[in-house]
Order: C-alpha cells, then sequence, then structure tokens
C-alpha cells in the first residue's frame, strides 16, 4: 500500500459518514404534494465580527495589509442586513414563499430589527452557529453548537432541526455533535439532489440537498460571476433537473445572501427565477425540514 492509501485508509474518511451510491440507485421518491421538482429557498443571515477579520472580502486591503476594523468589507455585509434583506423578504412575502432561514444566533441581539421580521415571515429556523465563524476556529464547537441552538429556540419557541456550518464547514466531530444535540439534518453536505443519510455515533443525520453551483456566495463572491451568469445556471439546471425528475423527483436548492442577491443590479434576476419556478405545473416549494420528512418518511 503506498504512503497515501496508507494515509487514507488510516484517517477518518468522508466514506464512514456518508456512503456512496449511484443518485439513480437510491429508492425512488414520491411525489412531493404532488410536485416532482422540490424547490429549496434558504436565506442565510448572518452577523460578521467587526473586531476580527472578515469572513469573506469584497475588496481587498491596500498594499495587501490585513486592516481591522475592515469597514468597506464589513459595509458589504451590512448593506444586505439594512436593505437587501428587507427588499428580498418583500418579494417572497409577495408571493406567499416558504423556506428556510440559516441564521447567526447572535443576530437576535446585533439585528432585533431583522430578526422581528423574520420571526413575521414565519419561515423555519436553521441553526447556523453563533457569529459567522468557521467550527474550526472555535474553542468548544460543541458549545457553539448548543448555544446557537438554545438561543433560536429560546427567541422563537422552536428548537431548530437543522443546521448549516458557518462557510459550510464542520470538523470529524460535527455530525455528532449534532446528531447529540437533537439535529434531524445538515445543508453541509452538498453530494446529491436528493436527500441521503448521514451515519454518525448516535442517531444518523439527514443530508438535505443544498447547491454549491448555485450558491450566490460562490457564484458572486467566489468566482466574480454576473447576475446573469447566476439566472443562466439556475434555468439551465431546471431543464435538467424537470426531465430528470420524470423517473424520480429532484430537490432544486438555491442558497441566497442578501448583501448578493439583494443588491439592486441583481434584484431583479432572483424575482424573475422565482416568478419562472412559480410559472410550472411540476414545481413545489418547500422548506428543507419539509424536504428531510419527506425523505424520511419514504423509507
Amino acid at each position: 500500500m503506498s504512503n497515501s492509501s496508507q494515509q487514507r485508509a488510516e484517517s477518518p474518511a468522508a466514506p464512514n459518514v456518508i456512503g456512496y451510491a449511484f443518485s439513480g440507485d437510491l429508492p425512488v421518491l414520491p411525489e412531493l404534494r404532488g410536485g416532482r421538482l422540490v424547490v429549496s429557498l434558504v436565506i442565510n443571515v448572518e452577523t460578521w465580527p467587526f473586531d476580527q477579520p472578515m469572513p469573506r472580502k469584497l475588496i481587498t486591503a491596500p498594499h495587501g495589509t490585513e486592516n481591522i476594523p475592515d469597514v468597506p468589507n464589513f459595509s458589504w455585509v451590512e448593506y444586505g442586513m439594512r436593505v437587501g434583506l428587507p427588499r428580498m423578504l418583500r418579494a417572497f412575502a409577495d408571493r406567499n414563499l416558504p423556506g428556510g432561514i440559516s441564521m447567526n444566533a447572535a443576530v437576535v441581539d446585533d439585528y432585533p430589527r431583522a430578526f422581528q421580521a423574520l420571526v413575521e415571515r414565519g419561515w423555519e429556523f436553521i441553526g447556523h452557529g453563533v457569529r459567522q465563524q468557521s467550527l474550526h476556529a472555535a474553542t468548544d464547537e460543541e458549545d457553539v453548537v448548543t448555544t446557537s441552538l438554545s438561543m433560536l429556540e429560546e427567541h422563537t419557541g422552536v428548537r431548530p432541526r437543522g443546521w448549516l456550518g458557518p462557510g459550510l464547514q464542520e470538523t470529524f466531530r460535527t455530525p455528532d455533535i449534532l446528531a447529540g444535540c437533537g439535529v434531524e439534518y445538515v445543508l453541509d453536505w452538498c453530494v446529491d439532489e436528493v436527500p441521503t443519510v448521514l451515519t454518525t455515533s448516535g442517531k444518523p443525520l439527514v443530508a438535505v440537498p443544498y447547491n454549491l453551483e448555485l450558491n450566490d456566495s460562490v457564484v458572486f463572491a467566489v468566482e466574480r460571476q454576473s447576475a446573469r451568469e447566476w439566472s443562466h445556471r439556475v434555468r439551465d439546471t431546471l431543464d435538467l433537473l424537470a426531465r430528470e425528475a420524470q423517473e424520480s423527483p429532484r430537490v432544486l436548492s438555491l442558497p441566497l445572501h442578501p448583501h448578493l442577491l439583494g443588491v439592486p443590479h441583481r434584484f431583479q434576476y432572483l424575482v424573475d427565477v422565482l416568478d419562472l419556478l412559480l410559472d410550472r405545473e411540476d414545481t413545489v416549494f418547500a422548506t428543507p425540514a419539509e424536504i428531510c420528512d419527506w425523505f424520511l418518511g419514504s423509507q
């Protein structure tokens, strides 16, 4: 055995968490409320620490020097919380759309007006850490998970059933910690267009589909693509998934951030995509928790 093969065999490899299978070999799911193409909308609502390096940057500092406070990059996200979020919420309310809110728990204190509006919207809340910081940077990962879940439960009256790691990051311990805290599903594992199962030391978790290629953070903040490119990707993805869904239902996940798709030059593309999906007869909108229940009910 080569050194690399030996290291892989001795490491906590991904197949120990999520079993491998061709998507087409998995049991065929039934329709969900008469729809074969299930649309999952997830808004990521975050609070970025002002006294620490920004989790992601729109503009680099002069001469490459890391500056704290980082006003321009903090303002990038702050604009989303002040302007982009209410703009998006109005669009969803006008269309009576359901979805999930992946939220840093400290938004409750840092942005109380935003939290109030989110509660009024009636969407599902999903655990997303306390502030926007990777679990790898946490001194006590389990404390971050339990604190965020407890804060959301205290202020919404409902304990979150799902989890999305800040930056989609996990440690080797994360699935076990989440299962131990009563979490039922995760969005971090973007491995399929149908739900699948994660093995933990306790109760299994459901990996509900979440999309990297259509994630506005990937398209705009990482790849620096145009809004038209995002729209084209959604439409091309829709064309293929709709054909495949004739054999077995598929999940079309759209991860959204207020500071990205909530800005004026991109917002109309979001609205157009929502209307396109609403006009189709084969689509149904569902929360991640509903998708999790749909999957578990079919097993």
